[in-house]
Protein backbone atom coordinates (compact mmCIF):
# COMPACT_ATOMS: atom_id res chain seq x y z
CA UNK A 1 0.00 0.00 0.00
CA UNK A 2 1.38 3.16 -0.85
CA UNK A 3 1.08 6.12 1.80
CA UNK A 4 -1.04 8.66 1.09
CA UNK A 5 -0.98 11.29 4.01
CA UNK A 6 2.12 13.47 2.19
CA UNK A 7 -0.04 13.61 -0.86
CA UNK A 8 -2.90 14.84 1.09
CA UNK A 9 -0.48 17.30 2.77
CA UNK A 10 0.90 18.36 -0.47
CA UNK A 11 -2.89 18.43 -1.72
CA UNK A 12 -4.53 20.85 1.70
CA UNK A 13 -1.28 23.62 1.01
CA UNK A 14 -2.50 23.47 -3.14
CA UNK A 15 -6.51 23.97 -1.18
CA UNK A 16 -5.43 27.00 0.90
CA UNK A 17 -3.91 29.23 -2.86
CA UNK A 18 -7.66 28.67 -4.25
CA UNK A 19 -8.41 31.96 -5.83
CA UNK A 20 -4.66 33.29 -6.48
CA UNK A 21 -4.72 35.03 -10.18
CA UNK A 22 -2.76 36.62 -12.68
CA UNK A 23 -3.28 40.75 -12.70
CA UNK A 24 -4.40 42.17 -15.87
CA UNK A 25 -2.15 44.09 -17.29
CA UNK A 26 1.74 44.44 -17.67
CA UNK A 27 1.72 43.90 -13.83
CA UNK A 28 2.68 39.94 -12.47
CA UNK A 29 1.02 38.82 -9.41
CA UNK A 30 4.35 38.27 -7.00
CA UNK A 31 2.71 34.80 -5.84
CA UNK A 32 2.65 33.18 -9.16
CA UNK A 33 6.31 34.95 -9.98
CA UNK A 34 6.97 32.89 -6.48
CA UNK A 35 5.42 29.57 -7.84
CA UNK A 36 7.50 29.87 -11.22
CA UNK A 37 10.74 30.05 -8.70
CA UNK A 38 10.38 26.37 -8.10
CA UNK A 39 11.33 25.60 -11.53
CA UNK A 40 14.32 25.02 -13.24
CA UNK A 41 12.86 27.89 -15.57
CA UNK A 42 12.59 30.59 -13.08
CA UNK A 43 9.76 31.92 -15.50
CA UNK A 44 9.24 35.86 -14.63
CA UNK A 45 6.06 36.17 -16.25
CA UNK A 46 1.95 35.17 -16.10
CA UNK A 47 2.33 34.84 -19.89
CA UNK A 48 4.62 31.21 -19.28
CA UNK A 49 2.40 28.66 -18.30
CA UNK A 50 2.50 27.81 -14.89
CA UNK A 51 0.74 24.80 -13.71
CA UNK A 52 3.50 22.87 -13.89
CA UNK A 53 5.18 25.72 -11.32
CA UNK A 54 2.12 25.79 -8.91
CA UNK A 55 2.37 21.82 -8.46
CA UNK A 56 6.01 22.09 -7.72
CA UNK A 57 5.36 25.27 -5.11
CA UNK A 58 2.90 22.79 -3.44
CA UNK A 59 5.38 19.95 -2.87
CA UNK A 60 8.54 22.63 -2.18
CA UNK A 61 6.09 24.08 0.92
CA UNK A 62 5.64 20.50 1.80
CA UNK A 63 9.20 19.96 2.05
CA UNK A 64 8.67 17.04 -0.97
CA UNK A 65 11.06 17.15 -4.15
CA UNK A 66 9.18 17.86 -6.92
CA UNK A 67 10.10 18.03 -10.74
CA UNK A 68 11.57 21.01 -10.44
CA UNK A 69 10.38 21.28 -14.56
CA UNK A 70 7.95 23.93 -15.70
CA UNK A 71 6.76 21.25 -18.03
CA UNK A 72 3.06 19.75 -17.24
CA UNK A 73 4.04 16.39 -18.59
CA UNK A 74 7.22 16.03 -16.57
CA UNK A 75 4.84 14.61 -13.48
CA UNK A 76 4.60 11.55 -15.82
CA UNK A 77 7.88 10.72 -14.29
CA UNK A 78 6.96 11.80 -10.50
CA UNK A 79 5.85 10.02 -7.74
CA UNK A 80 4.58 6.41 -8.59
CA UNK A 81 1.38 5.76 -10.98
CA UNK A 82 -1.98 5.26 -9.43
CA UNK A 83 -4.69 3.76 -11.15
CA UNK A 84 -7.43 4.45 -8.92
CA UNK A 85 -6.47 7.84 -7.74
CA UNK A 86 -7.69 9.81 -4.56
CA UNK A 87 -8.58 13.41 -3.79
CA UNK A 88 -5.62 15.42 -3.85
CA UNK A 89 -3.39 12.38 -6.14
CA UNK A 90 -1.65 14.60 -9.21
CA UNK A 91 -3.43 13.89 -12.27
CA UNK A 92 -1.83 14.63 -15.66
CA UNK A 93 -3.54 15.76 -19.06
CA UNK A 94 -2.46 16.31 -22.38
CA UNK A 95 -3.56 19.71 -24.13
CA UNK A 96 -4.05 19.95 -27.71
CA UNK A 97 -2.49 17.46 -30.18
CA UNK A 98 1.39 18.51 -28.60
CA UNK A 99 2.63 15.55 -27.50
CA UNK A 100 5.05 17.96 -25.66
CA UNK A 101 1.91 19.98 -23.97
CA UNK A 102 -0.19 18.93 -21.30
CA UNK A 103 -1.54 20.56 -18.04
CA UNK A 104 -1.18 19.12 -14.44
CA UNK A 105 -3.08 19.50 -11.27
CA UNK A 106 -4.59 17.75 -8.31
CA UNK A 107 -7.48 14.96 -8.92
CA UNK A 108 -10.96 15.66 -7.42
CA UNK A 109 -12.94 13.41 -8.50
CA UNK A 110 -14.63 12.06 -12.08
CA UNK A 111 -18.11 12.36 -12.92
CA UNK A 112 -20.05 11.68 -16.39
CA UNK A 113 -16.43 11.44 -18.29
CA UNK A 114 -15.44 14.64 -16.92
CA UNK A 115 -12.28 14.85 -14.45
CA UNK A 116 -12.47 17.59 -11.74
CA UNK A 117 -8.64 19.03 -11.63
CA UNK A 118 -7.73 21.68 -8.97
CA UNK A 119 -5.04 23.52 -10.29
CA UNK A 120 -3.14 26.60 -11.38
CA UNK A 121 -3.44 28.14 -14.44
CA UNK A 122 -6.79 27.64 -14.94
CA UNK A 123 -8.90 30.59 -16.25
CA UNK A 124 -5.59 32.32 -15.28
CA UNK A 125 -6.16 31.59 -11.52
CA UNK A 126 -6.03 28.61 -8.91
CA UNK A 127 -9.00 27.17 -9.17
CA UNK A 128 -11.49 23.97 -10.24
CA UNK A 129 -11.96 22.95 -13.35
CA UNK A 130 -13.69 19.94 -15.71
CA UNK A 131 -11.94 18.53 -17.83
CA UNK A 132 -12.82 15.58 -20.65
CA UNK A 133 -11.07 12.12 -18.98
CA UNK A 134 -10.23 11.59 -22.06
CA UNK A 135 -7.83 13.84 -21.57
CA UNK A 136 -5.77 12.15 -18.73
CA UNK A 137 -2.46 10.82 -19.29
CA UNK A 138 -2.28 9.57 -15.85
CA UNK A 139 -2.51 9.48 -12.37
CA UNK A 140 0.36 9.88 -10.08
CA UNK A 141 1.38 9.72 -5.79
CA UNK A 142 4.41 10.77 -3.86
CA UNK A 143 6.45 7.92 -3.14
CA UNK A 144 8.77 8.11 0.04
CA UNK A 145 11.29 5.14 -0.83
CA UNK A 146 12.51 4.88 3.10
CA UNK A 147 8.71 4.36 4.14
CA UNK A 148 8.61 0.97 5.53
CA UNK A 149 5.23 -0.49 5.04
CA UNK A 150 5.08 -2.95 8.00
CA UNK A 151 5.93 0.25 10.61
Amino acid sequence: MIPFDKQLQIYEIALKENGVSEIPGPNQNPRILEYHSTTLLKADSEDVSWCSSFVNWCCQKSKVIGTGSAAARSWLKWGTPIKDPQVGDIVILKRGNDPKKGHVGFYQGIQSGLVKVFGGNQQNKVCSMHFNADHVLGYRRYYDPNHNASK
